[in-house]
């Protein structure tokens, strides 16, 4: 990718102005329709997409959306409403509707604006915006060039999914009648293949891509095609294993969903409609005495770094975990409310989280595991959020020695949250950057896996 093709007249400080202009004329009306509080988000959205299949072109597509969302407060009532029309007659009738729904809503003792003391002082940018001046015809080129790379590789590979691009940028301002006005403006690029090896009942299927904040950041188009193939071809002749406990290794491309499952549980709408496993723990140990996770909202070109969050409240790096003791709980100002405690800054989600890693990588990891399952692939949904019940569809390899012997699918993995962060063994180094949850491969000790009978 190269850095020239970024160059280009850059507009988006202007269509801040001019959103954060709109987010005060909206204000403006909703205190003239005597409204306490209010708040206002403000979005300018565009993209380019297009995707291919078997060396053909399958879909090209461009967006351009925008929209304002507004939520009025009348005491403790609570109305919202959008538009995506930006005429003065609909922003009005906007306010209208929210208005009318705060009026005829009950009493919320937790509703309302986050403290005002809360509010972000500074809103530094973190090196987030990096639009991409890309037309149609290179976008196919380079999807192209991604599918033909994987096909080329390996003569069984006897299909495609097909390769797709995107590439977006974002621009919003939130304003509140605290006198807060926050702008953000962010991209995001990616590239992908999916390839199918074999035939018939034998064949698989497997894919790769990459994705960042920068095209620079993505990996090469052939390069993406051709581990697209590798891992494809890998999962080929697959064999079942006995049902029975092992040690189980979950890649970094999937160990992130295991943080996922801990961040619901710990999230305030899950404590507080006491649908949680995890109720009541904060300042217990959850993990071994060596694991943490650290929230990293000012990370220079992170996927998700923010000096603020949706309801315009400070963030701030602290740990959620540390030496294996969960520190706090994922909380808004209305969630902390509920509960009886103080917002942590995380309305509308957590920001980069770095698992730390106390292991090397993959192939570290494999041979300290000596025997047992890689999963590199979940299915279903099977997780029970009040108990911590887990049992979910995989695929994967089987390990002997310290190797990988043999593709594995058609299993199932099951065990409970608790106890498999309780049985973490080790997080490896091969950290993946796709996503704002930040960790590499995750041994827990012990799982139960079914097999063959």
């Amino acid at each position: 990718m190269n850095a020239t093709d970024l160059a280009f007249a850059d507009h988006s400080r202007e269509r801040l102005d001019a959103l954060a202009v709109l987010a005060d004329r909206v204000l403006s009306e909703c205190r003239g329709r005597g409204a306490d509080q209010a708040e206002v988000t403000c979005t300018e959205d565009t993209g380019l997409n297009v995707s291919v299949r078997m060396g053909e072109v399958e879909t090209v597509e461009s967006t351009r959306d925008r929209g304002v969302a507004v939520t009025v407060y009348f005491g403790r009532r609570k109305g919202s409403a959008s538009t995506a029309d930006l005429r003065e007659e609909s922003l009005r009738a906007t306010v209208e509707q929210a208005c009318a729904i705060a009026r005829h809503t009950e009493d919320d003792p937790a509703a309302g604006l986050a403290e005002p003391e809360l509010m972000a002082r500074e809103t530094p940018e973190f090196d987030t915006w990096h639009p991409w001046t890309l037309d149609a015809d290179r976008a196919i080129d380079l999807a192209l060039a991604c599918e033909a790379a994987g096909r080329e590789l390996d003569r069984r590979i006897a299909n495609s999914d097909g390769a797709s691009l995107g590439t977006g940028s974002s621009l919003g301002v939130y304003a509140n009648t605290h006198g807060f006005v926050g702008r953000e403006r962010s991209t995001q690029h990616s590239l992908g293949c999916a390839l199918i090896a074999g035939e018939g009942d034998a064949m698989q299927r497997d894919g790769w891509y990459s994705l960042g904040l920068a095209a620079d950041d993505l990996e090469r188009p052939e390069a993406i095609g051709r581990r697209a193939a590798e891992r494809t071809v890998a999962r080929l002749d697959p064999r079942r294993i006995p049902t029975g406990e092992y040690p189980v290794l979950f890649a970094a491309e999937v160990a992130r969903s295991l943080i996922g499952h801990l961040l619901g549980a710990i999230s305030g709408s899950a404590l507080y409609r006491r649908a949680s496993f995890l109720l009541d723990s904060q300042g217990q140990r959850l993990f071994p005495d060596w694991f943490a996770i650290h929230e990293r909202p000012h990370l220079r070109r992170g996927l998700r770094s923010s000096a603020f969050d949706a309801e315009g409240v400070a963030t701030r790096e602290s740990a959620i975990v540390e030496a294996g003791v969960l520190q706090r709980y994922v909380l808004s100002s209305y969630s902390a409310r509920k509960l009886g405690l103080r917002t942590t800054g995380n309305a509308g989600g957590v920001h980069n989280l770095d698992v730390a890693p106390n292991a090397g990588d993959l192939r570290a990891l494999l041979q300290g595991m000596g025997r047992g399952l890689l999963v590199t692939e979940l299915m279903g949904q099977g997780v029970n959020a009040v108990t911590g019940d887990y049992s979910r569809g995989a695929a994967g390899f089987w390990v002997e020695g310290g190797e990988i012997r043999h593709a594995v699918d058609g299993i199932t993995i099951a065990g409970n949250l608790r106890r498999m962060f309780e049985s973490i063994e080790a997080v490896g180094s091969d950290v993946d950057t796709r996503s704002h949850v930040r960790t590499g491969s995750i041994l827990v000790g012990r799982m139960t896996v079914a097999g063959e009978a």
